[in-house]
Formats: C-alpha cells, sequence, structure tokens
C-alpha cells in the first residue's frame, strides 16, 4: 500500500511539472514568435527553491540586465561586509583651538557613505546631519575659525562614474557618480515652468546652465547633462507647456556642494570662517599639497544606516548610485583598491567562488546601468538560490519590490531591455526561483514577461 501510495505521488509530481514547463514553453514560445521579438534575444530559467530545473529557454545566454543585475552585488554586500556594517563621516581640525579661535583647519572626512544628507532614513536626513556638526563645533569650543573648511574627498580614487555608462545617463538623478565624500544622494530637483527654472530644491553650488529645452508634448522628455568638476550643465528635450515639472539631476561635485553648505550652517550659526571651502581633489588638481584629514582632534562620528537598511532601498527603489558605492567599498575592503575594475573584478570573483561559472556573469557594474553588463538568467537563479540559504536572507528579500501583477521581484528597465528575477509560491505550495531577460524587444516588455511568469501562480 505504502509502495503504491509512493509511487502515485511522484506520477503526481512528473504529471505538475510537466503541466507547468508546458505552460511557460507555450507563453515563451508565443512571445518570441511574436512581431514585437522578431529580432529579441530572451534568456529565461526556473528552478524550485533546492535548484531543479523547472523550465529554461536559452538560460544560460547572456544579455544585458539592466537592474536585475543588483541582485548580484546586494547579496555580495551583505555576505562580505554584514548587514550591520555601518560607513563613517568625521569632524576634525588641524591646529589648535585658543580662546575659541581654531588658528587650522577644519576637516570633513567619510569612506564613501552613500547615506549622508539622504530624505529616506528617519533620523539620517541633511537637517539631522546640520544639528550634530554644530552642535559638535560648539562643544569643542570653537567659534572663530581661521583656516579652511577642507572636505577631505579621498577614500575613493578619482573616477566617479563607471566607464561604461553612457554620456545620455550621467547628468541625471539615476546616472549620480560615487564619490569619497556624497551628500544628498548627489542628486538635485529642478522644478520648470515649461523652458523656465523656477526653483531649485537647495541651492547648487557654481553651476551654469545652458538650457536648450522646447516647450512641447505632454510628458517629461528632458535629459540633465553633468560632467564630475565641470561647472557646465546642459539640459535638452521636451517639457509640457503651462505646467510645472520636476526634473532630477546629479551633482557634478557633492564634496564641494557639502561643503559651500556647512560654510553656510557655520556663518548662520555665529560661527566665523576666514579661509576657503575646498575639496582634497580641487587642491590636487591646483597644483597644491593635499591635506590629509587628522587622525587627532576628532569632535564628531557620524554613522550610517546600517547596510540592511542600505540594501533595502538599493533593490527597493533601484538606487544605482548605492550599487557603485557597494563596488567601490568591496574593492577597497577586499582587494585594498577602490577602483571600479578593481570591485567588479571581485565581485566576478565572488559569485564564481559560489559555484557560478564566470562565462555567464561578464560584469561591468555594480547596478546594471552599463550596457556592458552580461548575464544570464540561469546565473541569476543560482545567485537567488544561494542567497536564500544564508542567515541575511531576510534582508535581502524585503528590499525585492511587489509587481504589477502581484509577484515579488526585483525589476531591471533600460532602453530595449526588461527583466525580471525573484522568488515566488504557487497557490499550490510550490516554491519558484526565476529569472527572465529580454533584449532589444519593441515595446516596454513588463506585461509581456509577467503574462509569462504569471503561469508560476
Amino acid at each position: 500500500m505504502k509502495t503504491t501510495i509512493a509511487a502515485f505521488t511522484i506520477v503526481t509530481q512528473m504529471f505538475f511539472a510537466q503541466n507547468i514547463t508546458q505552460k511557460l514553453d507555450v507563453a515563451t514560445k508565443n512571445l518570441m514568435n511574436s512581431s514585437t521579438a522578431v529580432s529579441s534575444n530572451l534568456s529565461f530559467y526556473v528552478a524550485d527553491e533546492s535548484g531543479n530545473l523547472v523550465y529554461e529557454y536559452q538560460g544560460s545566454k547572456g544579455l544585458s540586465t539592466a537592474s536585475t543585475q543588483k541582485i548580484f552585488t546586494a547579496a555580495a554586500a551583505l555576505e562580505v561586509l554584514g548587514k550591520n556594517y555601518t560607513y563613517k563621516t568625521t569632524l576634525s581640525y588641524s591646529g589648535t583651538v585658543s580662546c575659541g579661535n581654531l588658528n587650522g583647519n577644519l576637516f570633513i572626512t567619510s569612506n564613501g557613505d552613500p547615506t549622508l544628507g539622504s530624505w529616506r532614513y528617519e533620523g539620517y536626513k541633511p537637517e539631522n546631519f546640520k544639528q550634530k556638526l554644530l552642535e559638535a563645533v560648539r562643544n569643542s569650543g570653537i567659534k572663530k575659525i581661521s583656516g579652511d573648511l577642507i572636505i577631505d574627498d579621498s577614500y575613493y580614487d578619482h573616477q566617479t562614474i563607471p566607464g561604461g555608462w553612457p554620456w545620455d545617463d550621467l547628468g541625471n538623478y539615476y546616472g549620480a557618480g560615487v564619490w569619497g565624500v556624497n551628500w544628498r544622494e548627489n542628486q538635485f530637483d529642478i522644478n520648470i515652468n515649461g523652458t523656465d527654472f523656477k526653483n531649485f530644491s537647495y541651492p547648487l553650488q557654481g553651476v551654469k546652465w545652458l538650457n536648450d529645452l522646447k516647450a512641447a508634448g505632454s510628458s517629461d522628455q528632458s535629459l540633465i547633462f553633468t560632467a564630475p568638476h565641470s561647472d557646465i550643465a546642459l539640459i535638452n528635450g521636451n517639457l509640457p507647456a503651462g505646467k510645472v515639472t520636476t526634473v532630477s539631476g546629479s551633482l557634478p561635485n557633492p564634496p564641494l556642494q557639502l561643503g559651500v553648505e556647512v560654510q553656510n550652517w557655520l556663518k548662520e550659526s555665529g560661527i566665523e570662517i576666514s579661509g576657503n571651502v575646498v575639496t582634497d581633489s580641487q587642491l590636487e588638481i591646483g597644483g597644491r599639497k593635499t591635506s590629509e584629514a587628522p587622525k587627532t582632534n576628532i569632535i564628531l562620528t557620524y554613522e550610517s544606516p546600517t547596510l540592511d537598511k542600505i540594501v533595502y532601498w538599493f533593490l527597493r527603489k533601484s538606487v544605482n548610485m548605492y550599487g557603485e558605492n557597494f563596488i567601490k567599498t568591496l574593492g577597497k575592503e577586499k582587494k585594498g583598491d577602490p577602483s571600479f575594475k578593481s570591485g567588479v573584478a571581485y565581485l566576478k570573483e565572488f559569485w564564481k567562488s559560489k559555484g557560478i561559472n564566470p562565462n555567464m556573469i561578464n560584469f561591468a557594474d555594480g547596478s546594471g546601468l552599463s550596457p556592458q553588463n552580461y548575464v544570464s538568467a540561469k546565473a541569476e537563479v543560482q545567485a537567488l538560490i544561494y542567497a536564500k540559504k544564508q542567515p541575511w536572507f531576510s534582508s535581502y528579500d524585503e528590499g525585492f519590490p511587489t509587481q504589477d501583477n502581484g509577484m515579488k521581484m526585483k525589476s531591471g528597465t533600460m532602453r530595449d531591455t526588461k527583466s525580471y528575477a525573484g522568488f515566488h509560491t504557487s497557490k499550490d505550495g510550490k516554491k519558484y526561483v526565476y529569472a527572465i531577460i529580454i533584449n532589444n524587444f519593441q515595446g516596454s516588455g513588463s506585461a509581456e514577461l509577467q503574462k509569462i511568469l504569471n503561469n508560476l501562480k
């Protein structure tokens, strides 16, 4: 009797497995045989939670991923750095304090905290940092500064943007670079009525604008162009006439922006500063000796939210700057080299050590914004299955957003690219891990790929 029941169970499982496999195959081939996919490439892989194959369509083919690339970076950061890892920003001074006068320079330095001044975290917003900084200066007895305010942005190397990022992306908020000192997620907002600038979310330091906007259309079709260390910004494209549109860009020099704001805070609170605001990079560009922040006379150590909270927003809102910051941090921590090349190489080594074929993970950055990323759906599924077995998985899983079809999964969107990757439990209790990527598709791809994935429900 027991043998009969066991045999029946196995046959039943095989029937349902065949059934879901057939459904996925029909839906996938219907898409790939459609007119909109005539020149498209698709990589699709579905497994159960133990890694057993359920269905694949070119599962090992490497394609441009867009933001599902972030699942690799987030998992590596949680494992290598730890979910309780924090970034630190310090305020210190050189020289001596006598009768309230600092005969020396005031320094702000950081190990690349990507959340400094972010609006996403309660207790960590710009006003919170401002309050703690001013309290630290007052408590140290400083009432006047005879030297400069130096923003030491030397923790990372000078390359702030991965080499493969398109020029069209760099000046927009999602193309913000990574600096040794970051501020407000290196983002600003402009309210624009047609082609006329109304106001900024905060005053930008030293940026001059070239405006090629046209008042046309019914939606935001504008692009901002900024370059690191440049004081010239360009905006072009179309914005609707007769209404105010908010457009978000990336700061060309976040350390300098922070420095100018801190200088204003000091002056507003009655603390005189005689010198200038200068960054370590500016000192080097000007041929002057750079000034390393003192290891003593530290009057404030400001810690970021823990890494699990940063990873949450990295995945939930797809913050590209966070991913590139993780890449530089991994390169610095594991190889002593904060370059993008070093960090990306380490990310590939990490996943190779977890059993993923290195030919299926050709990373170019940590966020997926570069079209030079090529990853297979099978590699994404293998990474997700590895993550699910780790003690930090709950912090990872929490960041996956729920999509329009009700499935909780990370999405990726780029011109002619759409992707999804995630976990799903069907109505009959079966647990699936999946990834699907389509390139060169003439359409958004969202509805089409979700229609295929709905078969897992």
